[in-house]
């Protein structure tokens, strides 16, 4: 009851967290990768020398790497460690003399022994393309979501109408994408951090996930709603919300620190390529279980209190 009788304080922290994460991507704007712009990605690994019957794995650093490439004519380019003798190097679309040269520098001139494992190129056309289905599965999904709720709690009509439960669902939401894309505006300005596939589907996974946690809360109210009208109870709305609010905290924080010891798990022992990953859906399980609990259900009443009048 505690947290919808002061919901307005929860409202503030709300809209700070959600204009920080604005003024993110506002002033570091956001770095799309080659899945969206297009260009090259070439990794490369340094095979292990036997010396003095020990293998060592003796890859360059990342500084000498960064030195050579900036010599050759490739425009701008990030070039990251992966796993303990490989690099990932992302450029704009390289010809194959251009790509010829990368991997000489790679090698120091041919002083080392690299591997490339893989070379893939996608043209901006492409990209583009890729970049606008995003966007537009994100909007699909989120209809989708809105007309399901208002569907499911058609039966729900008072003093809330059944539509608005989609609404404040969206609402929730909204704070659930903005935190992750905020966080990573500003690690894509400080550290390189890139928006690719895998960025896009994990918030595909963030929205999901979040509406169930936000559905369970709002399925409890449509419950305890029932049966205050089978009983003939005029409870008021705000204390049916709360209660069924409370009914749903063990549900809710269990569920999403399962789920989070799994995504750490996998961002401290999983490879380089899905660290992002699993922290995108790290932020926005912690994010989608805060807007459950302290903005969504308060919002709710907040709506009811208003239908009343």
């Amino acid at each position: 009851m505690l947290i919808v009788k002061y919901r307005k304080i929860f409202f503030i922290l709300t809209g700070l967290i959600a204009a920080a994460a604005i003024f993110s991507v506002s002033f570091f704007g956001l770095n799309f990768g080659i899945d969206f712009t297009g260009g090259a990605i070439t990794e490369v690994s340094y095979p292990e020398v036997v010396l003095e019957e020990e293998n060592i794995n003796i890859r360059p650093s990342k500084e000498t790497l960064e030195t050579g490439l900036q010599n050759l004519d490739i425009g701008g380019f990030s070039i990251r460690p992966t796993g303990e003798s490989g690099y990932i190097l992302r450029t704009q679309d390289l010809t194959e003399e251009k790509r010829v040269a990368v991997l000489n520098t790679l090698s120091l001139g041919g002083e080392k022994q690299v591997i490339q494992e893989r070379f893939n190129s996608i043209g901006p056309t492409i990209g583009s393309e890729l970049r606008n289905k995003a966007f537009v599965a994100i909007g699909i999904v989120v209809v989708a979501i809105i007309l399901f709720v208002a569907f499911v709690f058609r039966k729900v009509s008072q003093p809330v109408s059944s539509w608005k439960y989609g609404i404040v669902a969206i609402i929730a939401l909204i704070h659930d994408v903005l935190v992750p894309v905020g966080i990573f505006a500003f690690l894509g300005y400080s550290v390189g951090a890139e928006i690719d596939i895998l960025f896009i589907m994990a918030l595909l996974a963030i929205l999901g996930y979040s509406v169930n946690d936000t559905i369970v809360v709002f399925d409890r109210v449509r419950e305890n709603l029932r049966i205050n009208r089978e009983n003939g109870s005029k409870e008021d709305f705000e204390l049916t919300v709360g209660k069924s609010l409370s009914q749903t905290y063990a549900r809710s924080i269990n569920t999403s620190l399962t789920t989070l010891f799994v995504l750490i798990a996998l961002f401290f022992l999983g490879s380089v390529a899905t660290q992002d990953f699993a922290l995108v859906l790290a932020t926005g399980v912690i994010a989608g279980t805060y807007s459950s609990i302290f903005l969504a259900t308060p919002l709710l009443v907040a709506i009811g209190k208003k239908s009343s009048k």
